[in-house]
Order: C-alpha cells, then sequence, then structure tokens
C-alpha cells in the first residue's frame, strides 16, 4: 500500500516508521535537519527500550514529488495546511483516503454530520472556508493520535506513551476503507478502534489538549505536574468544564468523567506537551486549533468561557512573544 505521512514529526514520524516496518511503500513529508537526517540515515524510532529503523522511505520536502497514493496521513498542525493545499492535492488518486490526525476542532467538523450546523465554517482553523471548499470531505476519515512522542534529535522520534489511533468515518458509517485504515494500523502495532461518532472523541482527546498545553506552555510544567499541583488541577477542571457545555450543546458525550481524563494525564508522567516543546523550540504554538477554535464554538452555542478565553489571551501574546523576536523560551537551571 502507498502511504504519504504529510508532516513525518514526533507522531507522524512515529505511524510511519511502523507502517514502513510492515513492507508498505512510504513517503515522509519533513524538512530542516529532520529531513536531512532521514535522507542520511532513515528515520528511527526508540521506544520501549528498543530502536527501529526504516531505510525504505522515500523522503522530501516536495510533497508534489510522491505522486497519488492509497492513504494519505495528514499530520500537520491545523495552522500549516492551506499554505500546502494545493501541493496536497497532487497525492490524490480517485480513490485515495485522507486520514486526518489534526489536534483540536478540524475545520471538517461540520461537514457529513447534519444537524443545525451542517457546513458551517469554523472561522478559527478555516478562514473563509478555504480548506472546507477546497477538500472534498469525501475523502477524510477522522482519527485522533493518542499517543505522546518527541523528536529527540534530528531523523529520531521518541515514543513516550500510547498507541492509540481510533478513526471515524464523517457519517457515522462502517465503510470497507474505514475497516481497511483501522486494519492497516492494527497490522502496523497500532490500536485504531472503528468510531460511531468521531466527534466525540474528538472532544474528549481535546479536554486535555485545550487544558493541559497552555497551561504547560506558561509555566513550563509536565503534565503531571500540573495534574498534581491543586491550583493548576482546579484550572484544568474549570477549562474542562467550559468546554463540556459547548460540547454536549454540539450533540457530543463524554464517556469518561473530568476526573479520570486529568488521572490519565497524570499517569503518563513528566512529558513535556506539544505547545511546551514548541516554546522551546521557538515554534508557532498551535492555539488556534486547541482552544480558539472552543472559545469560537462557545460564542455560537451561547456558553460562557471565562477561563478559556483567559488562557487563550495569555498564550496568545506568549506566541507573538516567540514570533516577533525569533526566541525560544527553555528553562535553564540556575548558576549556569
Amino acid at each position: 500500500m502507498k502511504v504519504c505521512v504529510v508532516g513525518a514529526g514526533a507522531i507522524g514520524g512515529y505511524m510511519g516508521v511502523q507502517i514502513a516496518a510492515q513492507g508498505h511503500e512510504v513517503s515522509l513529508i519533513a524538512r530542516g535537519p529532520h529531513l536531512s537526517a532521514i535522507k542520511a540515515n532513515g528515520l528511527t524510532l526508540r521506544k520501549d527500550g528498543q530502536e527501529t529503523n526504516v531505510r525504505n522511505v522515500f523522503a522530501t520536502s516536495d510533497m508534489t514529488e510522491c505522486g497519488p497514493q492509497d492513504i494519505v496521513l495528514l499530520a500537520l498542525k491545523a495552522h500549516q495546511i492551506v499554505p500546502v493545499m494545493d501541493d496536497l492535492k497532487t497525492l490524490f488518486g480517485p480513490d485515495t483516503v485522507m486520514v486526518a490526525l489534526q489536534n483540536g476542532i478540524p475545520w471538517w467538523y461540520f461537514q457529513g454530520n447534519g444537524g443545525d450546523y451542517e457546513n458551517r465554517i469554523v472561522e478559527t482553523v478555516d478562514p473563509g472556508g478555504s480548506l472546507a471548499k477546497g477538500i472534498d470531505p469525501k475523502r477524510i476519515i477522522g482519527c485522533i493520535a493518542y499517543p505522546a512522542a518527541s523528536i529527540s534529535e534530528p531523523g529520531v522520534i521518541q515514543h513516550v506513551e500510547g498507541d492509540k489511533f481510533p478513526v471515524g468515518e464523517l457519517d457515522g458509517s462502517e465503510s470497507e476503507r474505514l475497516q481497511a485504515v483501522s486494519k492497516l494500523f492494527e497490522d502496523c502495532g497500532f490500536k485504531s478502534r472503528i468510531l460511531t461518532d468521531i466527534r466525540s472523541e474528538i472532544w474528549l482527546k481535546l479536554w486535555g489538549n485545550l487544558t493541559f498545553n497552555p497551561i504547560s506552555s506558561l509555566t513550563h510544567s509536565t503534565l503531571v505536574d500540573i495534574c498534581q499541583d491543586p491550583l493548576t488541577r482546579e484550572l484544568a477542571t474549570t477549562m474542562m468544564t467550559e468546554a463540556q457545555r459547548i460540547a454536549e450543546k454540539l450533540g457530543a458525550s463524554f464517556r469518561v468523567t473530568i476526573e479520570r481524563r486529568i488521572n490519565g494525564a497524570e499517569s503518563v508522567g513528566k512529558h513535556k506537551t506539544s505547545m511546551l516543546q514548541d516554546v522551546e523550540a521557538g515554534k508557532p504554538l498551535e492555539i488556534d486549533g486547541m482552544l480558539g477554535v472552543v472559545i469560537e464554538l462557545g460564542e455560537m452555542t451561547d456558553v460562557e468561557t471565562p477561563s478559556l478565553k483567559a488562557l487563550y489571551a495569555c498564550v496568545s501574546l506568549l506566541n507573538k512573544k516567540i514570533q516577533e523576536d525569533s526566541v525560544y523560551i527553555k528553562e535553564r537551571p540556575l548558576g549556569e
């Protein structure tokens, strides 16, 4: 099977290694030192004390070199998709399936699900509806990436925990292509449950992203630190409560309690969230797809979001500082 990973970073790279290791024809879209390292030495995954290196991959920064694929794994952050949309279309053949792995509320959230908000544009992640208009929703399979991973050095993915990639059609059906994607993931060592309500699962994952990511980026604290400190744990609970009210107004449901969701994050341990990793690397922060979009949906559904707005304001200013001053902000022990 031909599989292209658009955005072979921590999560995309993790998936790419395990899929390539099963003999599939994998293309990796990357850039910078990470791309150079993959071209020179292949892509390496460190997981459970073992290393897996794959060299049977095609690595490039130009996806137009890859040609039509069977499956496209779209592992870019929300704000990175629009600039490459035209190139992305070169990967599409008549039957190409695109598995969307974005954190937060995706641009396609109101496509294919009926209801009062059918085809509503989610402006925060898709200004003007470029993605909704430019990418056929019939190609899309939703996917939630639960694992935690990082790029420990160029060309090397460090797996932290987790192997769950549940998938679902936008209309809730259990199609043959959905079953094929789920089987591919399962055959490659992942857990890939088929969902008939992908949007509820999106909110379950987002519960953590919209709280722990911004709090960690501002405090430079890991998941266990945030969950074990009484004040930040209380803040996370308040933010999750606001988000739950919005989600339920949109028809989503939660299969676990807030307390259980926080306990799950605590069990991950001393893991730095992706947003904190970006702060330390001087990269743009993925705040709109994780937090700004929830505020937009709160206004749409008449739900007050004071805590979410406060965190959004602070992290937006932090993001502005990083980008305008071209800085990274990383903790350093006293005395160095």
